[in-house]
């Protein structure tokens, strides 16, 4: 007769075992899981501005560096910080320059800033005969006030109803901004002209301050217009700021200028969030004409709440794995790291405990055939008759039937054996004429 082999293990309840435990970690991926945001996107839309303007190439320095991350930065052209907040809130950019002043009466609530990132100041142009210190002077006259949708247009206008001037008589309001309003104020077409960073660049800056009969308004009120509009700040111009050999200007005027915010979605990733704080720290970063080194860009709000994002990368820099490794890698790692949390914490102690669990499973089976043998054996203290006694012996077999039919890995057969020789002992306890024990159930007795 061929003998069916015993196993060690009792596979079916090494499964029971294991199943809750991966189930319980599958479960806490899951979870973990929809609370973790997908892979950052590769492509990326900002709103710039005109063509020329200082907005265009400060989208462009962007593109530039998040380009080396592998990130497509699509520049969208517009008239300036009115029309990027518009193209904003109406998701057709995911991140805009918007100069602080510039605002929404609503749409706004999803936005947030990546941090204020340089100073932008408006600079009035105009020909006179002798220096004004007034706004209100450039009543009945001709202005260029920039386009509407520029933040130029929007702080002109502002300053400009400020000062009481409206347009109507001989105040005249031109849409024209950067060339088009330089062009216009050296061929006498115009008296004045507001311009500014958004919707101009530099070098219009120096050609009207070259330019003969031309002057550069000086803000002597500018504390009060600091204290009035909130949103400016006031600073100075030393002479020979634009040009040293011909000392432009001549004297020191005082200034003022609104910064200018990243702003974004706030459901932008928090991956991109850091790549565009990190581009801007080296696009705004150096020292200017208009700033000191390492004073922009700088976590503090002004319209719009900051990124809760952006303030950890102005508090902390970049994580540990962004920071050593190449984006796409440092992404991975990231959303990786996240998905082995469960893992550790749920799984790695659970297969630790699977042993333990494994084995009273099995013992279990053994162990519950110890209450029937009590039972039984306190029952032959008691006095009966003989069927009484047969009916015990039968349960008994019953139960010695059940353990001899159990499936018992080897692991554990010896206690198995250990509870066929306990059925003995209460067996001998039944019997008449008791057989003589083995030595353990002597001890046992």
């Amino acid at each position: 007769m061929r003998l069916r082999p015993v196993s060690l293990v009792s596979w079916r309840d090494a499964l029971a075992t294991i199943t809750p435990i991966v189930l319980l970690s599958a479960a806490a991926i899951f979870f973990t899981l929809r609370f973790v945001r997908p892979a950052p996107p590769l492509h990326l839309t900002m709103a710039g501005g005109p063509a020329g303007s200082n907005f265009e190439k400060v989208a462009a320095r962007y593109h530039e560096i998040l380009a080396r991350s592998g990130i497509d930065l699509q520049i969208v052209p517009s008239h300036g910080s009115a029309e990027n907040l518009d193209l904003l809130v109406d998701n057709k950019v995911d991140v805009a320059l918007v100069q602080a002043g510039v605002t929404r009466k609503d749409g706004t609530e999803d936005l947030v800033s990546l941090g204020t990132m340089f100073r932008q100041p408006v600079m009035i142009f105009y020909r006179a005969p002798h220096p004004i210190t007034l706004l209100s002077q450039l009543a009945g006259q001709r202005i260029a006030v920039g386009h509407a949708g520029s933040g130029t247009h929007t702080l002109a206008m502002a300053l400009l109803d400020a000062n009481g001037i409206e347009e109507g008589g001989n105040t005249q309001f031109l849409e024209l901004e950067g060339d088009a309003a330089s062009a216009a104020l050296l061929a006498h077409q115009v008296d004045a002209v507001f311009l500014s960073g958004d919707s101009a660049s530099v070098k219009i800056f120096r050609e009207l301050m070259h330019a003969d009969g031309v002057r550069l308004f000086d803000f002597t009120q500018g504390e009060a217009y600091e204290r009035r509009f909130r949103y400016l700040n006031r600073f100075e111009l030393p002479p020979g700021s634009f040009d040293l050999g011909e000392n432009l200007p001549d004297h020191r005027i005082t200034m003022m200028a609104p910064t200018v915010e990243l702003l974004a979605h706030s459901d932008l990733h928090p991956a991109l969030s850091d790549l565009l704080v990190e581009a801007a720290q080296e696009v705004h970063g150096r020292g200017s004409l208009m700033q000191n080194p390492g004073e922009f860009p700088h976590a503090l709000e002004h319209d719009y709440p900051m990124s809760e994002g952006a303030a950890r990368y102005y508090k902390s820099g970049k994580s540990l794995a962004y920071r050593y490794l190449p984006f796409w890698l440092a992404s991975l790692v990231s959303r990786a790291a996240v998905v082995l949390l469960p893992i550790i914490v749920v799984l790695i102690p659970g297969m630790r405990f699977a042993p333990y669990l494994y084995g009273w499973r099995i013992r279990r089976r053994i162990y519950k055939h110890y209450g029937e043998l009590m039972a039984l054996e306190r029952a032959v203290l008691e006095p009966m008759t003989d069927e009484q006694r047969a009916a015990l012996v039968e349960q008994l077999d019953k139960i010695e039937k059940a353990v001899v039919g159990m499936k018992t890995p080897g692991a554990f057969a010896d206690q198995a054996y250990i509870l066929r020789r306990h059925i003995r002992f209460v067996r001998d306890s039944l019997t008449v004429g008791p057989s003589a024990p083995d030595d353990e159930v002597t001890v046992m007795r």
